[in-house]
């Protein structure tokens, strides 16, 4: 089975090709997701602010991490 996605911009146009796509016989499902992934308030992206704070994250414990060796 393959799985093809597809993204649209408008939303009749959305409803149009599923009603298409649901007609066709040789397709078994179709799904609709709606993209959330934007930032609807300024606000939202502030509140993260001050996340890494006291955090003492720098390249080089990163690197520690990376390439620990966990030797039994």
């Amino acid at each position: 089975m393959e799985q093809l996605i597809v993204q649209v911009a408008d939303k009749e146009k959305a409803e149009m090709l599923f009603k298409i796509l649901s007609a066709l016989d040789f397709v078994n499902s179709v799904e609709v997701m709606e993209d959330k992934a934007t930032i609807s308030d300024e606000q939202d992206f502030f509140s993260l602010a001050g996340l890494w704070e006291n955090r003492n994250v720098t390249t080089e414990s990163i690197r520690q991490q990376a390439w620990r060796e966990d030797v039994e």
